[in-house]
């Protein structure tokens, strides 16, 4: 059954704005907000299909690392980053930082 709904277009101030009216401002990096709203944005192009702009989901569903050896203090197991992009979605922010998609 497709959800059916009134749905807004919204930009990267948009996008923002929603974290910081949620008092989750301090969840992702500016730099990281903006990568996963480029990620959303593709992956609804890529689908077809519109993702409700929810930030507590999105606080719980994707967390961003300063670095490789950050995420291995949660996930031990993964050995390399290619490891980690088999296990699943990566968004690159710069060369150290990206958010994961929770696994």
């Amino acid at each position: 059954m497709k959800k059916t709904g009134i749905y807004q277009d919204v930009s990267v101030y948009d996008f923002e704005q929603a974290f910081k009216q949620c008092g989750r401002q301090d969840q992702f990096t500016y730099a990281g907000k903006k990568a996963l709203f480029d990620y959303l944005e593709q992956l609804s192009e890529d689908t077809g299909e519109p993702i409700e702009l929810d930030v507590i989901a999105l606080c719980c569903e994707y967390t961003e690392y300063d670095s490789f050896e950050d995420l291995q203090k949660d996930y031990p197991d993964i050995e390399d980053r290619d490891d980690l992009n088999e296990h699943t979605a990566v968004i690159p922010i710069d060369v150290d930082s990206f958010i994961i998609q929770q696994f």
